[in-house]
């Protein structure tokens, strides 16, 4: 890889917001809406908008239901989301190391 290759970066991940939830995930195994906007300091629309995008690449789950009258909405990583964001790492990792030569 060319240290300014950064090509091998997974663009549904490399971002704040998107990465911090994957990193929750890998950690924590799921999450709650309102707990990761809390964490990442993300509003709710921000938030929605990169959860959508990390579902329809297949790396989150998102269930949701009723606690009460409260909505409830439940995100769980998904094997394909383990694997996208150890690829993603090895990525960074390959990626500092050759621009550190």
């Amino acid at each position: 890889m060319d240290p300014f290759d950064i090509d091998g970066l997974d663009e549904v991940i490399h971002g704040r917001v998107r990465l911090g939830v994957m990193a929750w995930l890998v950690g924590h195994q799921e999450a709650d809406f309102n707990d990761l906007k809390a964490r990442l300091k993300a509003t709710d629309g921000n938030l929605s908008v990169h959860l959508r995008k990390l579902e329809d690449a297949g790396y989150i789950a998102v269930e949701k239901s009723f606690v009460g009258r409260k909505p409830l909405t439940r995100l769980t990583l998904t094997p394909a989301g383990d694997k996208a964001f150890l690829g993603y790492l090895d990525a960074i990792g390959k990626l500092v190391d050759e621009t550190r030569g």
